[in-house]
């Protein structure tokens, strides 16, 4: 049985692999019309930052190395133009002498990735624009920087390429700029969640330009719906788009976007052709519904299911999830399943809280606080999605989170996990714990919880009684309009100042110490509810300050 595979990253170079596997005297030949195959995508923007110093670290195979370890057949600069389903042929051009041929198979994957949109605006030609997308595209950013010496950078898109480039280019040295037409940064990120990155991002001297949007190009410019900004080189990262053109032309089915529509087993509308990856339309795990969810874990586990299909096994592809992570500076941002924007689109009915929880115990040096924020089926209590902004311990929580939610564990199930302690890892009540214990409050009707976009319309003509549980120390640093202070610790003593026919709305730094001052209240026979997320996150949301709360070390 022969195997043809167009495109050699990520899904591709994964089938492969796993069908040499599985299938010792099969025939596989690999086209790759670039110079690279099985190489770290994701790793590309830390070369550009000087993180990553050696480019062979970069590529994860040769076409050598495939070749002695595999016994694959590798064809670099070999572009496939044309598919002919009924001859089961693919006609090949040689990229090196510009001849042509043709290739038989039995099977072939399709893996051709997604390719950068670039929008059609005045200047996007310049020699300063790039987009990055692979090794070639890296080396030409990193020759300009070292050739042109440019002193301003600016990243049109603000997705998680868009920060990672920013971050990286200053890491080289430039002064960032990052322009984005959506509200907030990453937009698995809800805008609540993504008010700490903006914080944080600025603080590290990256300047953003939110909901606008470029317009024009300039040689040392770029010009905005809403003003210029200083510009010696320009990354694109706008988005992707499945690059699907010669799946189409052979009759291949397609959805409105392009993506290659696939069924479980990864298997396309004609027979023995099979895709993987971010050409493909893949269905979102949580909704169940069609989605374009390009990553590259999904595009590896896809390459593995093709293989197995091929070689007799059958298998099928369950859904994107959409767990991904994102390192800025000294701060990570982690999400998985839907957000709270996706949820009201889907037509959700969900819950929500918010937590703010220590990476380990606060009596060992170095613990800081990362915020967690989940979502759960209001009615089945199912684990929906997940955010966390912090610093360290982010990516461990998440993995358990995202892990709970693939195997439809419900919110208060994480009350039960038994996770790793010691001082230096967590704490005996880990995050994903704390996460448990206020849903299980939640949605077992001991806490009422109110949100920080319910503040400011909370009346203030005296029907409802606002309390500040806070420290005065506390207090000086700032507080919510209408608000009375009586600390925690004090509450008992003043019940009488606080009349009991009235509801009565509860906050603190973070949302636990008014939890208690709503128990307290609620067993003195109060109407209590409680800020989910405190103080803290209304402050960061609604005043989004340039130096955050929680800063590293290094910031210091």
């Amino acid at each position: 049985m022969k195997t043809i595979i167009i495109g050699g990253v990520a899904g591709g170079a994964s089938a492969a692999a796993r069908l040499r596997r599985l299938d010792e005297t099969a025939e596989i030949i690999i086209l790759e019309m670039g110079e690279f195959v099985s190489f770290a995508n994701c790793g590309l923007p830390y070369y550009i930052g000087g993180t990553i110093t050696n480019r062979e670290n970069l590529t994860l195979q040769t076409p050598e190395s495939f070749k002695a370890r595999f016994r694959i057949d590798v064809r670099i600069f070999n572009e496939a133009i044309k598919i002919d389903p009924e001859a089961k042929t693919v006609t090949v051009k040689n990229l090196r002498t510009g001849e042509t041929y043709a290739e038989t198979y039995d099977n072939l994957i399709l893996s051709p990735g997604a390719e950068p949109i670039k929008p059609n605006i005045e200047g996007i030609d310049r020699d300063m624009v790039f987009t990055l997308r692979n090794i070639p595209d890296t080396m030409k950013i990193k020759n300009y920087i070292n050739t042109a010496k440019p002193k301003s950078a600016v990243v049109v898109g603000g997705g998680y390429i868009g920060v990672e480039m920013a971050e990286n280019l200053a890491e080289a040295g430039l002064d960032v700029s990052v322009v984005e037409l959506a509200d907030h940064l990453i937009t698995s990120l809800d805008p609540d969640m993504a008010a700490d990155v903006h914080r944080y991002i600025k603080a590290k001297g990256i300047r953003l330009y939110l909901q606008n949007g470029v317009t024009a190009i300039c040689e040392h410019s770029v010009v905005m719906q809403k003003g210029e900004i200083p510009a010696d080189i320009v990354i694109l990262s706008v988005g992707v788009r499945p690059e699907t053109a010669l799946a189409k032309a052979c009759g291949i089915q397609v959805n409105p976007r392009g993506s290659i529509v696939v069924d479980g087993g990864m298997r396309t509308s004609l027979p023995d052709i099979y895709a993987v990856g971010d050409a493909v339309e893949v269905k979102d795990f949580i909704t169940d519904r069609p989605a374009f969810i390009p990553l590259a874990g999904p595009a590896n586990k896809q390459g593995r299911i093709a293989a197995d299909n091929i070689a007799g096994y059958s298998r099928e592809y369950t859904g994107t999830q959409g767990s991904a992570v994102l390192k800025l500076f000294d701060m990570t941002v982690a999400t998985t399943g839907l957000s709270e924007t996706s949820e009201k689109a889907a037509g959700i009915a969900y819950d929500k809280t918010y937590t703010y929880s220590g990476s380990h115990a606060s009596y060992y040096p170095g613990a800081s606080n990362m915020s967690i924020k989940v979502l759960w089926d209001k009615t089945t209590l199912k684990l929906l999605g997940a955010q966390i902004v912090g610093f360290d311990g982010v990516d461990k929580r998440m993995d358990v989170l995202a892990t709970a939610i693939r195997f439809g564990a419900k919110v208060t199930d994480l009350t039960n996990l038994e996770l790793c302690y010691a001082p230096p890892f967590g704490s005996a009540k880990d995050p994903v714990n704390m996460v448990g214990f206020v849903a299980e409050n939640v949605t077992s009707g001991k806490m009422k919880q109110f949100f920080w976009h319910d503040v400011e319309n909370l009346p203030r003509d005296g029907s409802v009684t606002l309390l500040d549980v806070r420290t005065k120390t506390e207090v000086a640093g700032g507080m919510i309009d209408g608000f009375i202070n009586i600390p925690l610790d004090f509450l008992r003593e003043n019940l009488s100042q606080i009349p009991k026919d009235k509801p009565v709305y509860v906050h603190c730094h973070s949302g636990l110490r008014s939890y208690i001052a709503c128990r307290i209240l609620s067993g003195n026979g109060y109407d209590c509810y409680n800020l989910a997320g405190g103080w803290r996150l209304y402050e960061s949301v609604i005043n989004e300050r340039t130096v955050p709360e929680y800063i590293c070390t290094e910031c210091k």
